[in-house]
């Protein structure tokens, strides 16, 4: 019964996994753009290489990517690539294994969420953007 309803509505629900997964990337993307200094700051003191230029591909990717895969633009290639960024933000923002005590679970949960984002957008670069995506890819 749920896989014929899922079927029948595949691309609604391929658009709303689509919105749901980038109205984060989007808000905290903005965020970063409308405050860079303040992110600059933030991948100082995460002693990110080159905290500028890190910023710059935070806010391109979160809101470049974002509203793209927003519009359902090139879905498959840029969600693999959106993922492959979540990594990277995973292992450099919240390093968990190097922490104890409330700082260590907090950073645990938040890496988590980032596995869970990446799993959510690996799926969209296998089932595509749907029938409600601005490009086939």
């Amino acid at each position: 019964m749920i896989d014929k309803l899922l079927d029948r509505h595949r691309d609604v629900v391929i658009l709303l996994a689509r919105v749901l997964l980038m109205a984060l990337f989007v808000i905290s993307g903005w965020s970063k753009l409308t405050d860079f200094a303040g992110t600059v700051a933030y991948m100082e003191y995460l002693k990110t290489p080159m905290p500028s230029v890190a910023a710059g591909i935070a806010v391109a990717m979160e809101v470049g990517v974002g509203i793209a895969l927003l519009a359902g633009v090139w879905v498959r290639p840029l969600s693999l690539a959106l993922a492959i960024f979540v990594a990277g933000a995973a292992l450099i923002g919240h390093p968990f294994w190097s922490m104890i005590g409330a700082e260590r679970a907090l950073n645990l949960t938040h890496f988590l969420k980032d596995m869970s984002i990446m799993g959510g957008l690996l799926l969209l670069a296998i089932t595509g953007g749907g029938r409600f995506a601005l490009t086939k890819g």
